[in-house]
């Protein structure tokens, strides 16, 4: 009567709604999981280029201070980089472009929407994938308990079919029934817990690319910023 337990026997005891029930589980979980993965290897990428940026302040000229934010080619992975390198092109296209309208503009003026819309791209790309693990961590329970329901049904549907109530008949479905409500909460818990972490982190990001944007548009007004290419 025991063997009715065994995790082995979920499978084979399971109809095919219960068992693509679990595989809908088995799916969103990887997929959660690889999301936080992801986004935690992002993470301690940011946090060394964050470390980075006491470092540009300290560089005798931009140009030095561009070379301690990291090489030409992470200003996607960088988005540190990728604001001074904004702050760079947008003074540069401001000079070079006095005749077109946005040349009417003032250049702190231009200054601040180049930089808010490089911080909006940063900030997208942040929180890319968050809608899938907020999306696991509300409907895993309820997919769970679907999956409960239905193993309910199929233990009565087991009961009827035998014309008795016998614990040998319904244990197999009743613990179907039992195990895809833990499964449900097994997805869904690391779901919500990786959500509100990385909304944390990403917070704290953002709030570090503004004051560094603010820090740039303060020192472009100044003139100092060099348009040579790095």
């Amino acid at each position: 009567m025991t063997s009715a337990f065994h995790l082995d026997l979920l499978w084979t005891q399971s109809d095919l709604t219960l068992r693509l029930v679990a595989l809908l589980l088995l799916t969103m979980s990887v997929a959660s999981w690889y999301l936080i993965i992801l986004h935690g290897w992002r993470w301690l990428r940011l946090r060394r280029a964050a470390a980075a940026m006491d470092g540009f302040w300290h560089a005798a000229s931009f140009e030095q201070g561009l070379a301690t934010l990291g090489a030409a080619g992470e200003g996607i992975a960088n988005p540190y980089r990728l604001l001074a390198l904004a702050c760079r092109q947008a003074v540069q296209h401001h000079r070079d472009n006095q005749q077109d309208l946005h040349g009417q503009l003032s250049l702190s003026d231009w200054l601040s929407e180049s930089l808010s819309g490089t911080i909006d791209e940063s900030a997208e790309q942040l929180q890319s994938g968050l809608s899938v693990l907020a999306s696991v961590g509300s409907t895993a329970p309820f997919v769970g308990l679907f999956g409960t329901v239905w193993g309910i049904y199929h233990a009565l549907a087991s009961i009827a079919a035998a014309g008795q109530s016998t614990l040998d008949k319904v244990a197999g479905p009743v613990g179907e029934a039992l195990i895809m409500t833990a499964f449900g909460l097994a997805v869904a818990i690391p779901a919500v817990l990786g959500y509100n972490a990385l909304t944390r982190v990403n917070r704290r990001v953002v709030g570090r690319l503004q004051r560094f944007a603010r820090q740039l548009h303060a020192y472009s007004l100044t003139g100092s910023v060099t348009v040579r290419e790095a």
